[in-house]
């Protein structure tokens, strides 16, 4: 998953680098929600200049949004690498400045309002109005959740957030290690903003599950145990040669961070840990269920009950284990499950002996995948991507994941690998995973993405979560096509976790699933080990309904898929296919089914033609 996942979303970590209150506003931008069909001929157009005006004034609201947005949230500038960014700054998490962005939001959408979306079909205005109007949805329809109140997170808690900022934070000119310093003189202060925030949460109502403020509790005492200059937080300096810069930022760090983090540890320990709630599920809080319904949607882009999604998560497990049980009977002469999952972690040479082999395996995955794209994609990125293992104090609890490079071309992106107990690291999932977050995965499609020529910037940021994960599914699917795995294991292990989000995640959040049954659940698919199911389940229960995301998109690209294959016959081109998929951006879900029904349209015209 991208780490920019807001859940952000994200994930997974593509947000999920960001401080958590950011972070938590931007798992609720991130999965973009439900969007209007907009149909593809209005049935009364506006005459041509009214649609100049229109197509104007979107790009004017675009451009003031993503603006006002890179300025307010400076670190997601950082992250994607914005030319100019702030990177002296820090968001303002304070619930005065959440009321202050809120009103922005208020604004733009009452703007927006005016503005027949419909009318801008067929102009590159139509997808500027689309994500623009999501943006802004999705954000505002999940105020009810009240993420500022309980942020406290494993996954994208500020913790993780400001270590991950600080491995990209720009150095190397006196200007820049002035503007480094000048940021992390505010984390004590953002700091202290989040303790006033979870007191007013637990005044409210609102708390993270006791079981995730554990978590954080051991992060905070691993970040503290350490010697100051081999602090994650450290890393501007590590990268920086200059003497005065180490000693500046290393007397912040000791006299200024490391207190506020004991701070906020011992907050959480002698404060907040009693008052957190022993439920695991999003429906302990006030109007849970309307707060699950609220983030499902924002989520995965579709307005479509918990109910609804648990069922089609059912019936696709079930059709994924029919699959796996063919496989099985061709590779090991059985069909049981059980037997055929034991078969494949019995088997030594299905296991790594070092991280260092986990790495080079993978390294080697990612380099035999690059080489294979040409045949299925006519564009192909220009950025490229490099492994990176996980920080050592986020192992035990964090998923691999994978950080969007800069858009200035400065940065690469990231595959954030986690090493953690090697040995139990299997090889099928090693390739199925590195195929996930790079190619043909996330890399790829957020690369072309960001490199899109002419689009507006709104287009090309990190949104759209069910479309960015149901892609990088579909890549799973897909190398199985390019034929890049190495051994029939990834064929079956790929099958055996597919869609158990999209019952597991409503389990816990709406149908009052305790954590052990989840646990057991996902045990039972052979697909995880137990350390592995334990840090899933955890990360669900922080981040309600992101795990739905990946199969909910999966499912929609697969079905357009066959639908085009099935109506365009001989004329389907898999080139072109994916072309029509990647190039508009991570749209919502119903804005890519218009988008490639439009797109069978003209390919059956131009075969008419001819």
């Amino acid at each position: 998953m991208p780490l920019l996942d807001p859940s952000r979303s994200g994930r997974g970590l593509y947000s999920r680098p960001q401080s958590h209150r950011f972070m938590a506003l931007l798992f609720a931008v991130a999965g973009l929600c439900v969007f209007t069909c907009l149909r593809l001929i209005p049935q009364t157009g506006p005459t041509p200049s009214s649609v100049d005006l229109m197509a104007g004034r979107v790009n004017a609201l675009a451009d003031e949004c993503v603006r006002e947005y890179l300025f307010f949230f400076p670190e997601q500038a950082a992250f994607l690498g914005v030319p100019d960014a702030a990177n002296d700054r820090l968001t303002d998490n304070s619930l005065a400045g959440l009321r202050a962005w809120q009103a922005k939001e208020d604004a733009w959408a009452a703007e927006l309002a005016k503005i027949d979306g419909r009318a801008l079909w067929g102009r590159s205005e139509w997808l500027t109005y689309g994500f623009l109007i999501e943006f802004l949805e999705a954000s505002r329809g999940t105020r009810l959740v009240r993420l500022e109140l309980w942020p406290v997170n494993h996954m994208s808690g500020w913790q993780v957030g400001f270590t991950q900022l600080a491995a990209i934070q720009p150095v190397g000119t006196e200007a820049l290690r002035a503007q480094a310093l000048s940021r992390w003189r505010l984390v004590p202060r953002y700091i202290d903003n989040e303790i006033a925030n979870l007191r007013e949460g637990i005044r409210q109502g609102y708390t993270a599950p006791k079981r995730t403020v554990e978590l954080v509790i051991g992060q905070l005492d691993s970040v503290l145990e350490g010697p100051i200059d081999q602090s994650p937080l450290f890393s501007p300096a590590q990268r920086d040669g200059a003497p005065e810069f180490k000693k500046a930022l290393g007397d912040i760090l000791g006299g200024e961070i490391h207190p506020a983090i004991r701070r906020y540890r011992d907050f959480l320990k002698s404060e907040y840990l009693q008052a957190a709630r022993e439920a695991v599920g999003i429906s302990a809080l006030p109007n849970g269920a309307q707060c699950y319904r609220a983030l499902l949607r924002a989520a995965t882009t579709l307005d479509r009950p918990a109910e609804e999604t648990y069922r089609l998560g059912e019936e696709a497990v079930a059709r994924y284990e029919r699959e796996a049980a063919a496989i099985g009977t061709e590779v090991f002469g059985t069909a049981d499950l059980k037997a055929i999952r034991e078969r494949m972690a019995a088997d030594p040479q299905n296991h790594f002996r070092s991280r260092e082999e986990l790495l080079n395996f993978s390294t080697d995955a990612v380099a035999r995948a690059k080489a294979a794209l040409a045949r299925w994609f006519s564009i192909l990125p220009k950025a490229d991507v490099k492994l990176e293992p996980i920080p050592g104090f986020l192992e035990p609890t964090a998923s691999s994941g994978y950080q969007p490079g800069a858009q200035d071309g400065s940065r690469p992106g990231i595959y954030l690998i986690n090493l953690y107990q090697p040995e139990q690291q299997t090889r099928d999932k090693a390739e199925i995973t590195a195929f996930h977050e790079t190619y043909p995965g996330h890399h790829l499609q957020l690369s072309i993405a960001a490199e899109r020529p002419g689009g507006h910037p709104i287009t090309r940021l990190p949104l759209g979560g069910s479309y960015i994960e149901g892609w990088a599914r579909y890549s799973e699917a897909l190398a199985e096509e390019m034929g890049l795995y190495s051994t029939p294991f990834a064929r079956i292990s790929r099958r055996l976790w597919p869609a158990h989000g999209m019952v597991v995640d409503p389990g816990i959040h709406v149908f009052g699933w305790t954590r052990e049954k989840a646990v057991d659940f996902i045990l039972a698919t052979g697909r995880l080990t137990d350390h592995e199911t334990q840090a899933l389940v955890d990360r669900i229960i922080a981040t309600p309904a992101q795990l739905t995301t990946y199969d909910t998109g999966a499912l929609d690209i697969f079905a357009l898929r066959a639908k085009a294959q099935q109506v365009l016959g001989s004329k389907f081109d898999i080139k072109a296919f994916h072309e029509r998929l990647l190039t508009s951006g991570a749209v919502t879900l119903p804005m890519l089914r218009e988008i490639i029904d439009h797109w069978i349209e003209e390919t059956l015209k131009k075969a008419r033609t001819k």
